[in-house]
């Protein structure tokens, strides 16, 4: 029989020991969890070692790949790209050129396009219309010249016009009195319109004259004081193509600058689109007011032109010109279209500015206020709903009598007085009464017109 021993072990000492040998189970096992790890990225990191210069060179390939893709897409500056929809563009990266995104604004909560264009397959096939008997108030507008003014040139003639010293064999000599006359509306206007005379000055050749003659639509725009580059027009379709003229009037300092620039005239007088039409003699020293003729003067220009659209030197014109006159004339009922000013609403206000920025002097502009004052000008900011100011960097305008007449006046003022135009439209459209043809639109329809680059250098004065 054996003797027994009993061996007591209290529950403290049993949980004690249980517990100290989980504890290094558990730690047993973490240890070999981290050591597979480190085996892991060892090998990773040799592997990393082996094949670096392929990892580099992999990204680097495919970088190559899409920007070499990307410069195979576009045509080359110059070149003429056209879309699905029909339209012939210009793809130069400079700037704000060629942008063609449309430019949109809020109408009661609702995103909507500024300006609204017909689609392109109407655009393709969009006629002008017919010509008809005008209805107008003026049906029949005389030019003053040398021989119907005759009278001009007297002492008393030459005493009047001691102080508007601009006025010249361009011009004609205009007295306070035949400008008020000018403002009366009647069946037959008879006014100064500039091309006074033969040796007044703005001549081009006979070849460009004959090429005027040819345009029924035209597009058009100047640089004199080699000021501005020239921009293609972008966004036409080829009916347009076929339709529109496309003339930039240059004087010799510009044509000398572009030249320079590597812009060369071809054989046929072309740079792109443009058809560049030198001109020589210009009438006036200040070269503001040389650009306000093909600005203003445009059916003198273009005799045989029922439609005309300005394009300032610093934008650049990005949309169909048809159907611009489609959807700023044609269907507004209108002979003549002028974006509203961006920045102020009264003529007072933008005297004011025109003096804080130096583009006037004080003096002048106070002449010109005080002429309007005792006119009984107003100095209100909106007009039959629309901004009382307009900007004038982009006018479309049938060439009726009426809107003749129109220009020929607004050129009168900027001889008169300043050469900054946007203080005298609202003038003139006032003094003739014709808003109900005249359609003010809103700027973003402007800014959807045209790519605004700004002035590049400042215009040189022109040397006699």
């Amino acid at each position: 029989m054996f003797n027994s021993v009993s061996i007591s072990i209290s529950d403290d000492e049993s949980d004690e020991l249980a517990g100290k040998m989980r504890v290094r189970s558990r730690r047993k096992r973490k240890k070999l969890r981290f050591r597979g790890q480190d085996d892991f990225l060892r090998r990773m990191f040799r592997k990393l070692l082996k094949w670096w210069m392929l990892l580099l060179f992999l990204p680097a390939v495919g970088l190559l790949i899409l920007e070499t893709s990307r410069i195979a897409g576009k045509p080359n500056e110059g070149s003429k790209s056209l879309s699905k929809s029909g339209f012939v563009g210009e793809e130069i990266s400079e700037g704000n050129l060629n942008h063609l995104n449309p430019t949109t604004r809020m109408v009661n909560g609702v995103r909507e396009r500024c300006l609204k264009l017909l689609p392109p397959e109407k655009l393709q096939h969009l006629d002008i219309p017919a010509g008809e008997e005008p209805t107008l108030p003026v049906k029949r507008l005389v030019y003053k010249s040398d021989i119907e003014s005759s009278y001009v040139g007297g002492n008393a003639t030459v005493l009047q016009h001691t102080e508007a010293t601009r006025f010249n064999l361009f011009t004609g000599y205009q007295t306070l009195h035949e400008r008020e006359q000018s403002f009366k509306v009647n069946e037959t206007a008879v006014v100064h319109c500039g091309f006074y005379s033969e040796n007044g000055g703005f001549k081009v050749s006979i070849e460009d004259k004959n090429y005027m003659q040819t345009c029924k639509v035209v597009v058009s725009t100047c640089t004199f004081g080699g000021g501005d580059d020239l921009y293609q027009p972008i966004n036409m379709t080829e009916e347009s193509l076929r339709k529109v003229c496309y003339v930039a009037f240059w004087d010799d300092i510009t044509f000398r600058t572009q030249e320079a620039a590597g812009r060369k005239i071809d054989e046929n007088q072309m740079i792109g689109k443009w058809r560049i039409v030198l001109v020589k003699d210009l009438p006036f020293t200040d070269q503001r007011l040389n650009g306000k003729i093909p600005k203003m003067l445009s059916h003198r220009l273009f005799p045989q032109a029922r439609y005309s659209v300005w394009v300032d030197s610093k934008s650049q014109f990005r949309r169909d010109p048809l159907g611009v006159l489609e959807a700023l004339l044609w269907r507004t009922n209108s002979t003549l279209a002028i974006s509203e000013h961006g920045a102020r609403s009264s003529v007072y206000d933008e005297a004011r500015a025109v003096v804080k920025k130096h583009k006037a002097t004080p003096e002048e502009v106070e002449v010109q206020l005080s002429q309007y004052r005792r006119d009984g000008f107003p100095n209100d900011k909106r007009y039959n709903g629309k901004k009382a100011l307009s900007e004038a960097s982009v006018i479309l305008r049938e060439h009726t009598p009426l809107t003749n007449l129109l220009m020929c006046l607004w050129f009168n003022e900027v001889v008169r007085f300043t050469s900054r135009d946007q203080l005298s439209f609202p003038y003139v459209l006032r003094q003739l009464k014709v808003l109900k043809t005249v359609n003010m639109f809103p700027v973003c329809t402007r800014k959807d017109l045209v790519n605004s680059m700004g002035h590049l250098r400042k215009a040189q004065p022109l040397v006699t």
